[in-house]
C-alpha cells in the first residue's frame, strides 16, 4: 500500500502516493554537512550489465523512511562511480522529486527481476515536477546526472541489486 506524502506548494496542499521521494526542508547546519559526507548510510557495491559490458558502482543504501526522503538533498557533488539506492519492498509505483537537491542525477527505476524499467535523465536540480516510476519497481538508483548515457546504461539492462 503506497504512503500518503503531503506536498506543500504556496498555499495549497495536496497529497499523492509517494513511497520515496527526497521531501523538502530547509538546509540547517545539522542537516547539510552530514548530507555532504553521506550521513554514515551503509555502502555496498552494486553492478549493471549493459551492452558495453559491466558498470561498476559504490552505492549508499537509504534503507529507513527517513533516509529516502532525504535522500541525496543538500550534497553539492556526486562522483561519477557513486550513487544512492532505495529498496522498495515490496515492488510498488513510486515518485520521486528534486527538490533541495542540488545536482542533476539520473534515476534508474528497477523492477523486481533486475531489469531496468525506466531512466529519467538529468532530473533537474530543486524542481517540484514529480518523477514516476511507471510502474512497480523494487528499488530506484540515482546516479550522477548524464552517467546512465555516459556508460550505456538503458532500459532492460540488469542491476545486480546489494540488498
Amino acid at each position: 500500500m503506497n504512503k500518503l506524502l503531503r506536498i506543500s506548494v504556496g498555499l495549497s496542499i495536496a497529497l499523492l502516493p509517494i513511497a520515496a521521494c527526497h521531501a523538502g526542508g530547509t538546509p540547517t547546519a545539522a542537516n547539510t554537512g552530514a548530507q555532504e559526507e553521506g550521513a554514515g548510510l551503509e555502502t555496498a557495491p552494486l553492478s549493471i550489465t549493459t551492452a558495453k559490458g559491466e558498470r561498476r558502482f559504490t552505492v549508499e543504501i537509504a534503507a529507513s523512511p527517513s533516509e529516502q526522503e532525504r535522500g541525496l538533498m543538500f550534497r553539492r557533488s556526486l562522483a561519477a562511480d557513486r550513487g544512492m539506492i532505495f529498496p522498495m519492498l515490496p515492488a510498488r509505483h513510486v515518485s520521486f522529486w528534486m527538490k533541495n537537491t542540488y545536482i542533476p542525477l539520473d534515476l534508474i527505476f528497477i523492477r523486481a527481476n533486475g531489469t531496468i524499467a525506466r531512466i529519467a535523465a538529468n532530473a533537474t536540480p530543486e524542481s517540484l515536477d514529480i518523477i514516476p516510476s511507471g510502474e512497480a519497481v523494487i528499488a530506484v538508483l540515482e546516479i550522477a546526472g548524464g552517467q546512465a548515457a555516459a556508460q550505456g546504461i538503458g532500459p532492460n539492462d540488469t542491476v545486480a541489486l546489494p540488498f
